[in-house]
C-alpha cells in the first residue's frame, strides 16, 4: 500500500465510510515520557483524582442518553518522544497502577500514531504507513494577516499559526524612528484578546528525542490535535477511517498481556478490553493534569483552522440524529476538558 501525497480530500473517495460510534469518550490521562518512566508514584497519584473525575463523567452520559450510554476510556501515550523506552515495562506499570485505582483503559494510543498511522488488515501490519500529521497540516487555513509586510513566512513554511496579529514589536519602522506601539489583537475576540502564536513543528536537532530520520518535530499541541480528530472520528484516507483499534491479544500460558520491544510495532491505537464500547465517540473528554491547560488552548486554535471535509462532518451529524445526540459543526463544541490538580509528590504545599 502506498502512502504517497494527495490525501487531503476526503471527497477524492468514491465513498466516505465511518467508524461505529460511542456517545462519549474519556481520556484518562496523558503523561510525558519521563513522568512513565520515573516511578510509579505520579501515575498513581494521577490515577486516584482522574478516577473520581471519570465516574461523575460516566453518571452524566447516562443521565443524558440513558442508562445503556456508550462510554469508552483511552489513555495517550508520549512515545513520539520516547521511542528508545521499553514498551512492555511502561504500559506494565501504566496498567497496573490503573488496576489499583479501580480505573479500566478501553483503548492505548500512541502519539506517534499521531504522527504515522501503521496501517492494519484483517489485524494484521501491512508494513505501511498513513503520514497523519503532515495530512492534517495541509488542512490548515491560517488566518490572513492583516496590514503586514509579508516578513513573517506563511505557515506552512514558519510552522507557526496564530489566532490573530502580534503587537507592533514586529512591524518593520524607519530607522531611528521607534512608531507608536500597537497591541497584540486576538481576531473574533469579544472584548479583550488573548492572542496565541503556537508553533506546530520544528527542523530537528541533535537535542531532539525523535526518530533519528524525522524531518520535522511535531509539536505536543499539534500531534494532540490530530488525537482529537482520532477520537471524534473525523479522519479519513481514501475514504476510510484510519488508525482503527486493534484488539490485542492476551498470552494463553500466562493470561497477561505480552508486548514488543519497539513501539513501533504496536497499532496506533490498541485495544485492551474485548469488551468496550467504540474507541470513537460523538463526544470526547479530556482529564488531564493543570499543566495541560496551555497545550489545549493551542488545540482548540488548531483545530479551528482545520478545514474538515463537509462530507465527514455530515456523516457524523447524521449519524448523530440517528443515535438521538445533537453533533455540533465545529470540531471543539465536541470536546470538553477537566484540568486535575498535580497531587503527586513534589508539587509545592502550603506549610
Amino acid at each position: 500500500m502506498e502512502t504517497a501525497a494527495g490525501y487531503s480530500e476526503a471527497t477524492a473517495s468514491a465513498t466516505i465510510t465511518s467508524a461505529p460510534l460511542s456517545h462519549l469518550s474519556i481520556e484518562v490521562g496523558h503523561f510525558y515520557m519521563n513522568d512513565l518512566t520515573n516511578g510509579e508514584d505520579r501515575i498513581r497519584a494521577q490515577f486516584k483524582e482522574v478516577k473520581r473525575r471519570l465516574d461523575s463523567n460516566i453518571g452524566y452520559a447516562k443521565d443524558e442518553f440513558g442508562p445503556k450510554a456508550k462510554v469508552s476510556t483511552c489513555f495517550l501515550i508520549d512515545d513520539y518522544f520516547g521511542p528508545d523506552t521499553d514498551p512492555g515495562q511502561i504500559i506494565g506499570k501504566l496498567l497496573k497502577a490503573a488496576d489499583e485505582c479501580g480505573m479500566t483503559i478501553d483503548y492505548l494510543a500512541r502519539e506517534e500514531g499521531c504522527f504515522e498511522s501503521p496501517v492494519y488488515v484483517d489485524g494484521v501490519a501491512t508494513g505501511a504507513h498513513i503520514p497523519l500529521a503532515e495530512m492534517v497540516a495541509s488542512w490548515i487555513v491560517p488566518e490572513p494577516i492583516l496590514r503586514t509586510t509579508g516578513r513573517r513566512p506563511p505557515t506552512d513554511v514558519s510552522g507557526w499559526l496564530c489566532n490573530g496579529r502580534r503587537s507592533s514589536d514586529y512591524d518593520t519602522v524607519q530607522a531611528m524612528r521607534s512608531g507608536e506601539y500597537r497591541p497584540a489583537e486576538e481576531y473574533g475576540r469579544r472584548e479583550h484578546s488573548i492572542f496565541l502564536d503556537t508553533q506546530l513543528w520544528a527542523v530537528p536537532t541533535k537535542k531532539s528525542r525523535v526518530r533519528a530520520d524525522a524531518d520535522r518535530v511535531w509539536a505536543c499541541p499539534f500531534l494532540a490535535s490530530v488525537w482529537q480528530l482520532m477520537r471524534l472520528d473525523l479522519l479519513r484516507y481514501q475514504g476510510a477511517p484510519v488508525a482503527q483499534p486493534q484488539l490485542w491479544p492476551v498470552s494463553d500460558d500466562s493470561g497477561e498481556f505480552t508486548w514488543p520491544k519497539a513501539w513501533r510495532d504496536m497499532p496506533a491505537v490498541v485495544q485492551l478490553n474485548p469488551d468496550a464500547h467504540p474507541f470513537a465517540a460523538y463526544r470526547a473528554v479530556s482529564i488531564l493534569p493543570r499543566t495541560y491547560v496551555s497545550i489545549e488552548h493551542a488545540v482548540e486554535v488548531i483545530l479551528g483552522h482545520l478545514e474538515i471535509d463537509d462530507e465527514v462532518i455530515d456523516l457524523a451529524v447524521r449519524s448523530g440524529v440517528k443515535d438521538g445526540v445533537t453533533v455540533p459543526r465545529p470540531v471543539s463544541h465536541r470536546l470538553e476538558h477537566l484540568f486535575v490538580p498535580e497531587t503527586w509528590a513534589g508539587r509545592a504545599t502550603i506549610a
